[in-house]
C-alpha cells in the first residue's frame, strides 16, 4: 500500500465518529476502493474493521448494499478463501519443532477470526435498526456469510484430518473461530427472520430467499457431526423459511435435496441410538440414567424425532413437489421398521431405552405413511409388481402394506382409486392392486411364518390384548378393509382372492381361503352362493392331482358351510352328483355341512354312481384303461363314507360290497407298473381304514398282501401315508384266531419296515400311527414283533416318553429355517414353472363375469334356523342312543341303572317345551 493511503488509514483511526459522520461521503468510497485494491491480509482486515466499526454505524438502510456491502463484502470471501487455502498447503509441515510455520497458521487462523468478527459487526448493527431490512439493502450479506460459514464449519469438520496429529497446536483457536461463526449464524438467521416478503416478491428476492435455504441446507450437511443445537436450530430456520415462503419458493426449491437430507439424518440419528442402547446394555448401564452414555442416547433420541417429525410436516406441505424422492421414502420405512419386532433382525435392548426408541422413530412412521398415500410414485414404488428387497425387509414391507391398507379408511376416492384398482392403462408402470401386493408380500415372508412372529391383536372389549400370527395380524386387518371396501373394488378383490388360492404356497392360500370366507359370510346370502359356483367351476375345470385342486378344494369344503339349504340345492341343481364331470366338486364337500334332506340325496346319488360304474367296468371285463373313471368314483365315495355317522346307514354296507370286490380284483403284481393301479390302492386303503370293522378278515389279508408288495419296493410317499392311515386303524377290530397267521406276521412286519424309513416326515407318522395301533389293539405280539430291532425300539420309546434327542437354540433354528425357506421358495416356483396346465382354459374364462351381489353386514341366523339346528342335534342323539338300547352296536354292555330316570327326565323336559311357549309361536 502506498505511503498516501497508510497515511489516510493512520489518519481515519484517529477520528471520531461525528467526524466518521461528517466524512462519510468523501472518505467512504476511497475506503472501499482500497480495500478493493488490497492484496495484502493485514491493509484488508485493517480496512475492513475501519469501515465496519467506524463508518458502517452512519450508511442510510437503503444505501448499504450500493455504498458498502456490494463493495467489500465479495472482497472479504475472496480473502477468506486464500487463507483457507494457505493453510491447506502449509499445514503438512506443522510440527512443535517448526515454530516459524505454527506461528503463520496461528496469525492466518487470527485472521480468519478478525473477518468473522467483522461481519459479526454487520449483522449487529442492522440488527439493532429499529426499520426492519428489506432484501435490496443487505442482498450481498447473506449470501457471503452463509458461504464462509460454510467454509468455516468445514474446516473445524476436518480439523483432525488436516491438521494430523498436530492439532494440539492450534486447538484453541480453531475452537474460538467455531464459537464466532456459531455466533454469526445465529445472528444472521435472526435477522433474515425480521425480513419479510410478500407475493408482489421480486424474481431477485425469491432467488435470494431459495439461495439462502439451499446454502443452509450445505451447511447442515456439513455441521451435523459438530453440534446437536446448531444443527437442529438450521433446520429448524430453514424449514421455518420454506414453508414461511411457501408460495414463493415451492417451484424452486430442491426438494429432492432437501427431504433426502432429512431422510439421511433421521436415519443416522436412529442409527446412532440402536448402536448406543447396545452399548448401554453391554456396560450393563441401563440404570445409570445419569451416565454420559445414557445422557448421549436419549439427545440422539430427541434429534430422532425431531427429524421424523420435521420430514412429516416437510412431505405435508410440499408433497407433491416430492415425487422424485418416493422410493427413498419407502426404504426409510423399512429400514426404521426392520429394527422394532416383529423383525428376526430387531437387536434385544433394554425395555426403557426400546420405549424411547420405539416413541421417537416408529411411532411417527403411522404419520409419516398417511402424508404419503395420496402419491402415485409412492404406491409405484411399495406395489411395483417385481420388487427386489433384501430378506431382512420382507416382513417391514408386508407390515406397510397392511397399514396403508388399515388408513385408507376415509380416504377419498382417487386415492382408494390409486392403491385399490391396480394399473388402468397399459403405458402406467406396473402397478399391483393392494390386495394381491399384500398376498404377494405374505408369501416372501416364509422364515418369520415359520418361526412364527408375534404382533400385538386387536384389543376386544374386556379382554386382554394377546399375541397373534402374523396370518392371524393380517387376516383381521384383510377382513376389515373388506367390511367397508367400497362395491365398485369388489371385482378387483375376487381376482386377487383367486389369484391368491391358486398360487403354490399353501400358507398364502389358507390366508386367501380365510378372507373369502368372510367376504361371503359377511354378505348376503345371494353373495354366498356367486362365491360357492365360481369356485365349484375352478374346481371342476381344474386337474385333479394339482396343488391348485387342493387350495380350491379346501376353500369349497368350508364355503359350503355358510349356504342356506335352498342355495346348497341349487349347488347340487348346478353340479348333479349323479354326472361324472361333476364328481371334482364334490369330493371335496363335507356331508355334515349339508342340510338333513340334501346330504341324502347326494349320498344316493354318489353311491348309485360308484355302483353304475363299477358294474360297468365289471361288465367291460376290467379293463385297464376304465381304471382311473372308477377312481374318480371312489374319491367321492370315500368323502359319502367319511360323512357317515352311522355304521349302519345303507350307503355304509354298500361301500363295504363294493371294496371288498375291488380288493378282490388287486393283483400286487400289476401294481409296480401301473401308476394308476397305485392311486386305487390308495383309495382304497383310506376306505378301508373308515370301514375296517365291516371287512370280512380275508379281504384284509389281501390288502396286506397288495400293501407288502408295495412297501417292498420303493413307492410314493403319499401311498405310504395311506397305508399307515390303514395300519393304524386294524388296532381296532379283533382278527380271528383263524385268520391271525396270515394277517399279524404281515402287519408286524410292515410296521417293522415303515419304522426303519430314514424320511424324517414318514418317519414321525409311522411313529404316530403306531402308538395310536398299539393304544387300540388287543394282539399285543404285534407291537413286540414290530420292534425286535433295537434301533427301531428305542425310537419308539423315546417317541412314547416325549424325549427330546437334541435342544437347538434359537440361531441355529433360525438359520435352519432360513435355508429351508430357500428349498420350499425353489419347490414353489418348480410348481408353478410346471408345463402342465391345471385348467383346461385359463381361470379369467372359468370364472363368470356378473357382478355379484352388493355385500351387506352378515345378518344373525334366523330363529328358524336356530330350532332346526337343536332339533337335529337332539334327533342324531337319540337314534344313537335307541341304536345302543337295540343292541345293534358292537357294544355287548348291558344299559345302565340310571338310565330309566334320566329318560324319564327327558320325557318331562319335553312336554313342558311343548306345552309352555309363548303365544306367537303356536
Amino acid at each position: 500500500m502506498s505511503q498516501t493511503n497508510t497515511s489516510l488509514l493512520d489518519e481515519v483511526v484517529q477520528w471520531s465518529q461525528e467526524t466518521c459522520r461528517q466524512e462519510l461521503k468523501s472518505v467512504l468510497p476511497k475506503l472501499t476502493s482500497l480495500h478493493c485494491q488490497s492484496d495484502s491480509w493485514d491493509d484488508h482486515i485493517r480496512i475492513l474493521k475501519i469501515i465496519t466499526d467506524m463508518f458502517l454505524p452512519h450508511i442510510g438502510l437503503p444505501d448499504l448494499e450500493d455504498e458498502c456491502f456490494s463493495k467489500i463484502l465479495p472482497k472479504a470471501v475472496k480473502m477468506f478463501d486464500s487463507m483457507m487455502k494457505e493453510i491447506m498447503d502449509q499445514v503438512g509441515g506443522l510440527s512443535s519443532q517448526n515454530t516459524e510455520l505454527c506461528a503463520l497458521l496461528r496469525n492466518i487462523l487470527q485472521a480468519m477470526m478478525q473477518i468473522i468478527d467483522a461481519l459479526s459487526t454487520c449483522v449487529r448493527h442492522i440488527s439493532s435498526l429499529e426499520e426492519a431490512p428489506d432484501l435490496d439493502s443487505i442482498r450481498s450479506l447473506p449470501a457471503c456469510i452463509l458461504k464462509i460459514l460454510k467454509e468455516t464449519f468445514q474446516h473445524c469438520k476436518d480439523s483432525e484430518v488436516v491438521y494430523c496429529g498436530r492439532l494440539s497446536l492450534v486447538a484453541d483457536l480453531l475452537q474460538g473461530l467455531f464459537k464466532e461463526a456459531y455466533s454469526l449464524q445465529k445472528g444472521l438467521l435472526e435477522l433474515l427472520d425480521k425480513i419479510c416478503l410478500d407475493n408482489s416478491a421480486s424474481d431477485e428476492d425469491v432467488s435470494d430467499i431459495v439461495t439462502v435455504i439451499h446454502s443452509l441446507l450445505d451447511i447442515c450437511s456439513v455441521i451435523s457431526n459438530l453440534d446437536v443445537a446448531l444443527h437442529a436450530n438450521t433446520w429448524k430456520f430453514l424449514i421455518k423459511t420454506s414453508l414461511k415462503y411457501q408460495s414463493l419458493v415451492e417451484e424452486h426449491l430442491h426438494h429432492s435435496e432437501i427431504s433426502n437430507s432429512l431422510v439421511d439424518n433421521l436415519l443416522t440419528s436412529f442409527h446412532n441410538c440402536v448402536e448406543l442402547a447396545e452399548q448401554i446394555k453391554h456396560a450393563g448401564l441401563q440404570e445409570a440414567t445419569q451416565s454420559p452414555e445414557y445422557k448421549l442416547f436419549q439427545k440422539s433420541a430427541k434429534m430422532c424425532r425431531f427429524f421424523a417429525n420435521t420430514l412429516i410436516h416437510y412431505i405435508k406441505e410440499f408433497k407433491f413437489f416430492l415425487t422424485k424422492s418416493c422410493s427413498c421414502f419407502h426404504q426409510l420405512y423399512l429400514q426404521i421398521t426392520s429394527k422394532f419386532p416383529p423383525s428376526l433382525c430387531t437387536p434385544e435392548l433394554p425395555i426403557a431405552l426400546f420405549q424411547e426408541l420405539n416413541a421417537a422413530a416408529l411411532v411417527p412412521m403411522d404419520a409419516f405413511l398417511l402424508q404419503l398415500l395420496p402419491l402415485r410414485p409412492f404406491a409405484e414404488a411399495v406395489l411395483q409388481q417385481d420388487l427386489r428387497l433384501s430378506p431382512e425387509h420382507e416382513l417391514p414391507h408386508c407390515l406397510l402394506l397392511v397399514s396403508v391398507m388399515g388408513q385408507l379408511a376415509g380416504q377419498p376416492g382417487e386415492v382408494l382409486q390409486l392403491w385399490y384398482a391396480g394399473n388402468q392403462f397399459s403405458e402406467e408402470n406396473i402397478r399391483l392392486p393392494l390386495f394381491q401386493a399384500i398376498f404377494t408380500s405374505f408369501r416372501r415372508c416364509y422364515t418369520e411364518r415359520k418361526v412364527p412372529v408375534l404382533l400385538p391383536g386387536v384389543m376386544l372389549k374386556g379382554q386382554a390384548q394377546v399375541q397373534v400370527t402374523l396370518h392371524q395380524h393380517i387376516c383381521v386387518h384383510l377382513c376389515a378393509s373388506v367390511a367397508w371396501l367400497p362395491p365398485e373394488y369388489f371385482r378387483v378383490l375376487e381376482c386377487c382372492l383367486v389369484d391368491a388360492v391358486l398360487q403354490a404356497d399353501t400358507q398364502t392360500a389358507v390366508l386367501a381361503t380365510d378372507v373369502w370366507c368372510f367376504t361371503a359370510r359377511y354378505g348376503t346370502a345371494e353373495l354366498c352362493l356367486h362365491h360357492v359356483l365360481l369356485i365349484a367351476q375352478l374346481v371342476k375345470a381344474c386337474a385333479t392331482d394339482c396343488y391348485q385342486s387342493s387350495h380350491l378344494g379346501t376353500l369349497l369344503k368350508r364355503m359350503v358351510f355358510l349356504m342356506t339349504p335352498n342355495h346348497q340345492m341349487e349347488l347340487v341343481s348346478h353340479f348333479p352328483p349323479s354326472e361324472m364331470e361333476n364328481l371334482r366338486v364334490w369330493h371335496h364337500v363335507l356331508l355334515r355341512a349339508l342340510s338333513q334332506d340334501i346330504c341324502r340325496q347326494v349320498v344316493t346319488e354318489i353311491t348309485g354312481l360308484t355302483q353304475k360304474v363299477l358294474a360297468d367296468w365289471q361288465n367291460g371285463g376290467y379293463k385297464l384303461g376304465q381304471v382311473g373313471k372308477v377312481n374318480a368314483v371312489l374319491m367321492s365315495l370315500l368323502s359319502v363314507v367319511r360323512g357317515q355317522s352311522s355304521p349302519e346307514e345303507p350307503c355304509v354296507l354298500s361301500s363295504v360290497r363294493m371294496v371288498t370286490q375291488l380288493w378282490l380284483r388287486m393283483s400286487p403284481d400289476q401294481l409296480q407298473t401301473h401308476p394308476v393301479l397305485q392311486w386305487m390302492l390308495q383309495l382304497l386303503l383310506s376306505l378301508s381304514a373308515i370301514l375296517v370293522k365291516h371287512i370280512e378278515p380275508h379281504v384284509i389279508c389281501q390288502a396286506l398282501v397288495c400293501l407288502d408288495a408295495m412297501v417292498s419296493q420303493k413307492c410314493a410317499d403319499w401311498l405310504l401315508l395311506a397305508a399307515l392311515e390303514f395300519l393304524c386303524s386294524l388296532g381296532k377290530i379283533f382278527v380271528p384266531p383263524d385268520s391271525q397267521s396270515q394277517i399279524l406276521p404281515r402287519l408286524s412286519g410292515l410296521f417293522g419296515v415303515l419304522l426303519a424309513d430314514e424320511s424324517w416326515l414318514l418317519h414321525q407318522h409311522t411313529l404316530e400311527a403306531f402308538s395310536q395301533f398299539a393304544e387300540n389293539t388287543n394282539h399285543e405280539e404285534v407291537i413286540s414283533q414290530s420292534l425286535s430291532v433295537e434301533e427301531t425300539k428305542t425310537k419308539v420309546v423315546n417317541y412314547l416318553s416325549k424325549t427330546v434327542n437334541a435342544h437347538e437354540g434359537n440361531e441355529l433354528r433360525l438359520e435352519r429355517l432360513k435355508h429351508e425357506t430357500q428349498h420350499i421358495k425353489q419347490h414353489n416356483e418348480k410348481l408353478e414353472c410346471s408345463k402342465e396346465k391345471p385348467f383346461s382354459k385359463p381361470p379369467s374364462e372359468v370364472v363368470p363375469d356378473s357382478e355379484p351381489c352388493p355385500k351387506r353386514a352378515r345378518q344373525e341366523n334366523s330363529a328358524e334356523q336356530e330350532y332346526s339346528r337343536y332339533i337335529q342335534t337332539a334327533e342324531s342323539a337319540l337314534k344313537a342312543l335307541q341304536a345302543l338300547t337295540d343292541g345293534k352296536t358292537n357294544s355287548s354292555a348291558p344299559p345302565p341303572q340310571w338310565l330309566d330316570s334320566r329318560l324319564q327326565e327327558l320325557q318331562t323336559l319335553l312336554t313342558h317345551i311343548t306345552t309352555v311357549r309363548p303365544s306367537s309361536s303356536r
